[in-house]
């Protein structure tokens, strides 16, 4: 039964292992999910985390990424994802939904929804996609408000408060190290530069701040895709791939659907889909059937 109807490792566990992955010498990766079933197959190939987008969860409910989800969205697909992997997971908290109390809040609701660790960034609010021309920052005292609150709300000291800085590309990343340096002595655990263009911007990055470092592998973004394995070399010890795992099932469900509609038959498409026997093996359908029978294991007598 255990790890069955959810996972079997503990919110305080999970926590606790990403806190150390980060110190661990090896990057951490974590894919994002768009749905639970997702996280379950990024565990089972072996990464060591899932992280949530909010731009995948903005598009997910037919919306763009400039701030009109809410921390109960969030939280409640955060909860979804979290409960089903025994892997760390890494929400996107956007700004923190509002002033710094709400993000202070925001940590609480997020704790309970058993996720390792938020990032909150230092845009005005509302937000828009990091990858995006016409940003804006807040200045980088009222950062630090936003993230003491946040600092001050947590009740477990291993989950992972993530500052994003997107400052990089608007002030440029100088300015954007004197922000990292300035969250991490505020107590983040960790530091999410966005939209770095280049290895070389990277690895200035890293050479000037000591706190553990998060990079953002998006497609069809600002950056350059760079491997976990040139990553790791540079110093980098956690990174991202926010939108992969839409865009893969968004391309395959398109092209089915205008098959579907030019000959009327998904009958050439099946090579391309998951086999029903491979998605019951993702469920362990057949644990659930021995579950079932150990529990429904009694005979009925009489007419009663």
């Amino acid at each position: 039964m255990t790890g069955l109807l959810a996972a079997a490792t503990s919110a305080a566990d999970k926590r606790a292992a990403f806190k150390a992955g980060l110190t661990s010498g090896s990057i951490q990766r974590f894919p994002g999910a768009f749905n639970p079933l997702v996280a379950k197959l990024i565990q089972e190939i072996g990464f060591e985390g899932v992280y949530v987008s909010g731009a995948v969860l903005s598009a997910d409910l037919g919306l763009p990424d400039i701030g009109l989800t809410t921390l109960t969205e969030a939280a409640g697909r955060g909860q979804q994802i979290a409960r089903v992997t025994d892997l760390p997971v890494l929400i996107d908290a956007d700004t923190g939904f509002g002033e710094p109390m709400s993000a202070a809040r925001t940590v609480t609701v997020m704790e309970d929804a058993g996720v390792a660790g938020l990032h909150l960034e230092d845009q005005v609010n509302p937000k828009r996609c990091g990858h995006l021309d016409g940003k804006a920052v807040v200045p980088t005292e009222d950062m630090l408000r936003r993230l003491g609150a946040a600092v001050a709300a947590r009740r477990d000291p291993n989950f992972v408060i993530c500052a994003r800085t997107d400052a990089a590309g608007i002030e440029g990343i100088d300015a954007a190290v004197d922000r990292a340096e300035a969250y991490a002595d505020a107590g983040a655990d960790l530091i999410f530069t966005e939209a770095l263009r280049t290895p070389a911007e990277f690895e200035k990055f890293r050479a000037a701040v000591s706190v553990p470092l998060l990079a953002n592998m998006t497609e069809f973004g600002k950056s350059e895709l760079i491997s976990a394995q040139t990553l790791e070399a540079i110093g980098y010890n956690a990174v991202i791939y926010p939108v992969t795992t839409l865009r893969l099932a968004m391309f395959a469900a398109e092209t089915g659907l205008r098959r579907i509609f030019d000959t009327g038959t998904q009958a050439d498409l099946l090579d391309r889909m998951q086999h029903r026997s491979r998605l019951y093996e993702l469920l362990r359908y057949e644990r659930y059937n021995e579950f079932d029978s150990d529990i429904f294991n009694f005979t009925l007598r009489g007419n009663r």
